[in-house]
Formats: C-alpha cells, sequence, structure tokens
C-alpha cells in the first residue's frame, strides 16, 4: 500500500454534490423555459415546435420569435437578478427578511418608472427611459435608507427597520403620483404588481448587458459577503473593511433590482425568499449558492409565468373571456406569502 493510498482524502460525493446540485438546477431552469415558452395563447404547441423546427406560418413564427422568445429571456434573467440581489442584500445585512422590497429598492425603482410614465416621459413603449427612470428611483430608494440608517448602517436591525420605514414613505409617494395622474392607471398597475406581459427584444438588449455585469460584480464579492454573514467583527479581524464591502454588495444588489424591475415591475417575494432556498440547497458557500440563487429566481419567475399564462387561458375558457390575462407578480406574491407564512409557522414551532 502506497503512501497515497494511506492518506484519507475528501469524500468524492462532497465534492460532487455541489456540481450535481447545480446541474439539477439548470435542467430545471431548461424545463420551466420550455414550459413557459409553449405555454402562451395564439399559437399551439404543435405550431411552436414547428417554427422553433424552421417552419409555420408568418403570424405563428412572430409570435413565437418576437413575442414569446423576448418574453421567456426577460423573465430569466429578471429572475435571477431578484434571486442574487436578495442573497446579496440578507448577506450584507445579516437579516434573513431583507429582500429588495422591504430595504428601499424595489419601491423606489417603482416609483420611479411610475413617475416618469405619469410625466409622459417614459412607458411600456419605451424600454430606455424607463430603466433609466427605474435605476435612478431603485438608487434613490437605497439612498435615503442609507442616510436615515446613517452610523447605525452596520447594525442590520436598525437598518431593516429603517428599509421598512423608507419602502412605506416610496410606496405612498407612488400613491401620490397615481392621484395626479389618474389616467394613467392602466399602464402604471403593471408596475405595481409585476408582469412580462409585452417584453420584447428591446427589452432583452437592454436587461442582459446590465445583469451579467452586476451578476458578475455580485459574484466577486461572494468571499466579503461570506466574511460579512459570519458578523462584523470576525470580518474585520479577517482584514475586510466592512464598511466598503457592505456598500460595494448594496450597490450590487440595488442595480440588479432596479434593472429586474425596469423590466418586469415588482415582483413580490422573489428576491425575499429565492434566497433561503438557495442556502437551502446549496449551502453556505456563496461562491456556488450566488449562481444557484440566479438559477432558482430564473426558475420561480419564468414557472410563475407559465403558470400564469397557463391559468390565464383555463380562465379565460371559463369565463369565455378574449383578453383576461394574470400578472404573474400576482401569483408570485400570493404563493410567496403563503411560503413565508408556512416558514414563519415552522420557526415559530422551533422556538
Amino acid at each position: 500500500m502506497t503512501l497515497i493510498e494511506t492518506v484519507p482524502g475528501p469524500d468524492s460525493r462532497a465534492l460532487r454534490a455541489p456540481g450535481v446540485r447545480m446541474a439539477c438546477l439548470a435542467l430545471l431552469v431548461a424545463a420551466v423555459a420550455c414550459a413557459d415558452l409553449f405555454a402562451g395563447r395564439g399559437v399551439t404547441p404543435e405550431g411552436a415546435r414547428e417554427v422553433l423546427l424552421g417552419g409555420g406560418d408568418p403570424t405563428a413564427e412572430h409570435i413565437v420569435l418576437h413575442l414569446r422568445l423576448p418574453r421567456l429571456l426577460v423573465a430569466l434573467v429578471a429572475g435571477a437578478c431578484l434571486g442574487v440581489a436578495g442573497l446579496v442584500l440578507q448577506s450584507a445585512l445579516r437579516n434573513p427578511l431583507a429582500g429588495p422590497e422591504v430595504t428601499g429598492v424595489t419601491p423606489g425603482a417603482v416609483l420611479g418608472a411610475v413617475a416618469a410614465t405619469g410625466l409622459g416621459l417614459a412607458g411600456w413603449e419605451s424600454p430606455t427611459a424607463v430603466v433609466v427612470a427605474a435605476c435612478l428611483g431603485g438608487f434613490a430608494g437605497a439612498g435615503l435608507l442609507w442616510l436615515l440608517a446613517g452610523r447605525e448602517a452596520g447594525d442590520p436591525e436598525q437598518t431593516a427597520v429603517y428599509g421598512v420605514l423608507v419602502s412605506a414613505v416610496l410606496a405612498g409617494l407612488t400613491a401620490v403620483v397615481l392621484l395626479v395622474a389618474p389616467g394613467e392607471l392602466g399602464s402604471v398597475v403593471q408596475w405595481l404588481i409585476g408582469s412580462t406581459e409585452g417584453r420584447v427584444w428591446q427589452h432583452w438588449n437592454l436587461l442582459w448587458p446590465w445583469a451579467a455585469f452586476w451578476g458578475a460584480a455580485a459574484w466577486l464579492l461572494a468571499g466579503p459577503l461570506t466574511l460579512l454573514r459570519c458578523g462584523d467583527e470576525q470580518a474585520s479581524a479577517a482584514g475586510l473593511a466592512t464598511g466598503r464591502g457592505r456598500g460595494a454588495a448594496l450597490v450590487c444588489a440595488v442595480a440588479l433590482t432596479a434593472g429586474a424591475v425596469s423590466a418586469v415591475g415588482a415582483l413580490g417575494f422573489v428576491g425575499l425568499l429565492v434566497p433561503h432556498l438557495a442556502l437551502a440547497v446549496l449551502g453556505a458557500d456563496l461562491r456556488i449558492t450566488l449562481p444557484g440563487a440566479a438559477l432558482l429566481g430564473a426558475t420561480v419567475v419564468c414557472g410563475a409565468d407559465a403558470a400564469a399564462q397557463l391559468l390565464s387561458r383555463l380562465l379565460a375558457t371559463a369565463l369565455d373571456a378574449d383578453r383576461l390575462t394574470l400578472p404573474v407578480g400576482a401569483l408570485t406574491t400570493f404563493v410567496g406569502a403563503g411560503l413565508l407564512m408556512v416558514v414563519a409557522r415552522r420557526r415559530a414551532d422551533e422556538r
């Protein structure tokens, strides 16, 4: 027996486990993407398959390639952005409830998009203006939170409390905008609920470079974020400048959230619950869990979009309505709220 054989090495199963789980998540993303591509109205699944194989009539080709496909891609990337943003926020603030929805980021982005739409500066037909307005609003909401938290920005509990207050104020301002410009209510309600309806290639071309840049930046911060999850004292002892590390992480989270909101509106509970699922499936190594959160976020949003389209078809048939559409944000909020209640009750029972 050689010396190499006698020295115990790492468990190969333990080394393969993250890779196997990531591969399974990638397959799951592919499955829900196929479901979303075939779930819409206007073209049957057989007709969509013909178009993908190079056939089909011009109408079916337009629906599949210019409506369904960009909608699918936008849903995937927006979900990935929200999943990563939520994990970054919860890690930087050490708070399991610090999702984009309750830290001023999502409400600020929605306010920016709504205000620009109400003033006639942006709209669903002008994606570039919407992206700019939503990003400005998201950064403004995060900046307001940072100003209010002040020296207590390093305290996760205080920051979370201020985040809830900032989110409430921004939501109130959004309601004021709706009162001032009630004629825009029909288009603005999509921002408030969240929808992938009407996404086109222009939305995709604006979203994916933004998501790729800030997603890569977030992954590069995996080490500092892992230290921040352990606490400021441990992070400082390891040589990390906690203030700078947390600030860089928050910038990434705000940018990712603003990009997603500018594309699909406010999808409730995605950024809050996906990080918990990613940590449960992939563990605490953020070098692996951050990409996993992106895959899970993409799966959740794309799967919810497919389910919303199928439910819309069923409801339209049952109610004999031609234009009945269930927004994907309504589905994510409904399911997310139920899951949050289940998690909260389980934790209460464990105590």
